[in-house]
This record gives C-alpha cells, structure tokens and sequence, in this order.
C-alpha cells in the first residue's frame, strides 16, 4: 500500500433545499486503499460516493483523478477514467439479458460496420461472470429470471468489466448472502493486491473492521475522524457515528418469551408453485415469531404467502380472529395486517411519491369522514406525526421518498403500518442497510409492539438479530422447517447454523 493518490476531494459541499449533505469534506483514497465510509442514514456517504462516481454534481469543492482535476458528468464518464460503483438498491435494467446489463453503455464495443455481434457479447460477459466467481449463469439469460442476489453480482461483474482502479460498493453486502458475498470479498482483496482502491460502504461494522485498511466517518455531512487499522475498534465507531455512547445490547434484555395462547394469523397446509410445501405455522397474539434460514431456503416466500402477495396452490391463509381468508394484500391491509418486504425499493415504496403519499396509503379508508371524504390536513397531520415519532430526517413530509437515505427510507415503511394501527406485522429483513442507532430503535419499537399485543413474523438472514428479538424461532431449509428454538439465555448461532445447512 502506498500514499499514492487515485482520488482526492477537496472542500465538497453538497445541499439538497435547506438540507446540507455534505459540508466541507476533504478525504483520499490513495492506492491498495480499502477505505471504509460509515455513518448514520443521512450522514452523507451516498451523496459523497455519488459524486465521485460521476451520479452528481457537488455544489462547491473540487476533486482529483490521479493528481488530475476530475469532474464527470455522468456515471459512464467516471467509468472511462476508471472509477465504477456498485449502488445499494437494485441496478440493473429489466427487459434485456446478462451480458446487456454487463455492458450497459459499451454495447458499441461489440458493433462493426454499423452490425452488433451479441455471441461476441456474451462470450466476453461469460469471461467477466468466470473471474468473479459466478460461474453458473448464461450470459443470455434474460436478467428478470434471476434472483435478488445473483441481480447484484451481476452489478457487480458490470463495475468490474471496466477493470476500476477505484471501486465503489455502496451497501452492497446487506442484498447478498454468503454466496455474494464470498464474491464480492474475493473481488476485494483482488482490488488491494493489484494496489487498486475500494471505498466500501456498510452498516456492519464487524465486516468493516474485518475488512477494510482504514474507515473514515461522516456525521450529519461532515468527516468526523479516520482511523487505520490499529485504531478500529466497535465502540468507537459507533460512538462517533452518533456522536454518544452506544450500547452493545440493542436487542431485548429480557429471557421472558411468554406470548398469549390466542393464534391471530394462521398458514394451514400450504403449497406453492416454487419450494414451499404443505407448510403450517401458527403465529400468536402478542408473539414475536422469528424464521430464519438461508437465503434460499424460502422463508422470504413465506411472508409473501402471509401477505397475500403470492397466490397458494393449496391450503389457506387464516386471519383466525375474524375467521378471514387471506388472498391477496386487500384482504391482508383489511385485517389489519402490515408489510415490510425485503426489496424495499421495488416493493415496498412509491419511489416518485412523497413521504405523506406513501404513508397515508393503507389508511385511506381509516381518514375518511362520513361523507367519504379525506381532508388534506388529515393526511398531513398523520404523516407528520409519524415523521416525528420516527424522528425521519427529511425537509418536510412533502419531499419524494426517492431523496432520501436508506434508513429513513426504511423508517417511513415503518410509518405507514403504524399510522394504519397494523394489529400484526410481517417484517423481511426489516433492518437491512440501516444504521446501528436506527437499528436499537427499530428494536426498541418492536419490542414495544409485542407488549402493547401486536403480533411480528420477524424474517430475517441474522442470526444474532434473530436471537436476539424472537419469542420463538422456526428454521427453514428446502422450503420446510427444520428445527424449532424457543427464546433462552443459552440459545446460539452455532445451535442454529446446523438446521440451516
């Protein structure tokens, strides 16, 4: 690792409204480099990766490319000086193949006399997808057949295919299980033996200290401190990210998994047309009930069966207390049911809406008067309510949900089933990409839930979150339950990961 410059900003500001992203940052990614960027939701790392990635432009400031003035334009401008970013939601282009998204804005390298040569194409998107590490995919495959994860390695094979001297990984890891991120820490190291750089972005901090040569943290859009690898220590980093101490226990302190005897939401003999398969769970009032497995092991169908948003072959989902038929997201919002998908953006939100658009959506029916009508203040009164009680960093209610960090992004998903009083809450992955202050909340309100009586389906690829937050967890593989734990002070990973696998 040398001091040599591949990128250098200097005095970056950057506002969106009244709201300062980032102010007056100065920071250096120098060769062999793997630079850590941590921070709240909201503390500026997207806005700041962005720019140098060529996504936008800083209000003020001036930056370097190899000791050169460098100001991209646009992300294909970054790409040909040698900078690619892999962001963190979902990027790659529906309706075209493997290798089309592969390369994205270079197709003409693969034209001659005005004719393009897709087998050309592919060949050399199979010779990118082969040095990664994913080796079992066809180049040609249309990219909507592929599943979340393997959507992102190929982002992934696209940074690569430009062969970066500086590689972006904006919150990657929380879309990928241990397959994608096997690849994605190889491709790493890779960077740092050629004495490349990589800015790696992430909310887990065990992976950072694990993996990177320094970390530097923002702190409402300033460069609070960077440390190397001697000085990366947990504590420290989450003290400087909020600015207080924080403690190691975000999850429930208590050894009590008691929950009321009444079932509230019921799967009888389900099957569906993927790996689920005369599958029965009981979820009980007042219950946190946790499932976890690996990725594939179709717990994340389970809450999509829950909810009614993916039809059954057989069997029936039960909202027991009103002896209701679950069929679809309607029937599930009528019973007071809520949903936290998984894919966030894709799913979750109304990106191109604002904040009071996509939390009074389920509680329409709930804010009309006798005349049918729903008041424009209505709305807005329970929009700023939960952008209080949330505490979502945003200018006001009336901004797009597409402008804001992920966690507050995640916080107004929260919001909209709070504001409809969900009786019972079926969250997948609920933290994933939000930030360790954040995450004690989002604990905190969960746990409160429960004992106010609401009832949470808690799916998740964490463990220890798990663990840390269920009454009772049920553990998935091939599409069936392996094994059942009940909450306990001795309960581990280790007793777990053998059901998993």
């Amino acid at each position: 690792m040398s001091n040599k410059s591949i990128v250098r900003c200097e005095n970056i500001y950057k506002s969106f409204g009244p709201t300062k992203a980032l102010v007056k940052v100065d920071l250096q990614v120098c060769e062999g480099e793997i630079r850590g960027l941590i921070g709240e939701n909201g503390s500026g790392k997207s806005t700041l990766s962005s720019i140098i990635a060529g996504v936008r432009k800083a209000d003020k400031g001036i930056m370097y490319f190899r000791d050169k003035v460098y100001a991209p334009n646009t992300m294909v401008e970054a790409q040909k000086k040698g900078i690619s970013m892999v962001v963190q939601e979902m990027g790659t282009i529906s309706g075209i193949t493997v290798a089309s998204n592969i390369f994205a804005g270079r197709l003409d390298i693969f034209t001659r006399g005005g004719l393009f040569f897709p087998n050309a194409m592919n060949k050399a998107a199979k010779q990118i997808l082969d040095e990664i590490g994913l080796t079992d995919i066809n180049p040609s495959t249309m990219i909507d057949h592929l599943n979340f994860e393997d959507r992102k390695i190929v982002e992934i094979a696209r940074a690569m295919q430009i062969k970066p001297e500086l590689l972006i990984i904006d919150e990657t890891t929380t879309a990928l299980a241990a397959k994608g991120r096997k690849i994605l820490y190889n491709v790493i190291d890779e960077m740092h033996k050629q004495n490349k750089a990589v800015l790696f972005i992430s909310h887990d901090l065990d992976e950072l200290k694990n993996i990177c040569t320094h970390i530097t943290v923002l702190r409402d859009g300033k460069i609070i401190n960077t440390m190397d690898e001697k000085d990366m220590n947990i504590p420290d980093m989450r003290r400087y990210m909020v600015g207080r101490e924080l403690s190691d226990n975000y999850y429930r302190s208590d050894y009590d998994g008691s929950y009321d005897e009444k079932v509230v939401l019921e799967l009888k003999h389900i099957t569906n047309d993927n790996q689920i398969e005369n599958f029965n769970l009981q979820l009980h009032q007042g219950e946190i009930l946790g499932i976890g497995g690996l990725a594939d092991s179709g717990m994340h169908e389970v809450g999509r069966l829950a909810f009614g948003i993916e039809p059954t072959l057989t069997g029936e989902v039960m909202c027991t207390g009103s002896h209701s038929k679950i069929s679809n997201p309607s029937d599930a919002i009528k019973q007071n049911i809520g949903y936290v998908s998984k894919e966030r953006d894709k799913e979750a939100l109304i990106l191109n809406a604002s904040i009071i658009d996509n939390i009074v959506l389920p509680s329409l029916d709930r804010l009309k008067n006798k005349l049918n009508l729903i008041f424009k203040k209505s709305e807005n009164d329970m929009a700023q309510h939960q952008k209080e009680i949330m505490e979502i960093k945003c200018r006001d209610t009336k901004q797009f949900v597409n402008e804001l960090s992920g966690g507050n992004k995640q916080k107004v998903v929260f919001s909209r089933w709070l504001a409809n009083k969900s009786d019972i809450l079926i969250l997948d992955c609920p933290t994933r990409g939000i930030d360790v202050g954040v995450k004690a909340n989002m604990y905190h309100l969960m746990y409160e839930l429960k004992k106010q009586g609401k009832s949470i389906l808690l799916i998740s690829e964490e463990l220890q979150e798990l663990i840390g937050m269920s009454d009772r967890i049920l553990i998935m593989k091939d599409g069936n339950i392996t094994q059942e734990f009940m909450r306990s002070e001795d309960l581990t990973e280790n007793k777990i990961i053998e059901y998993m696998i």
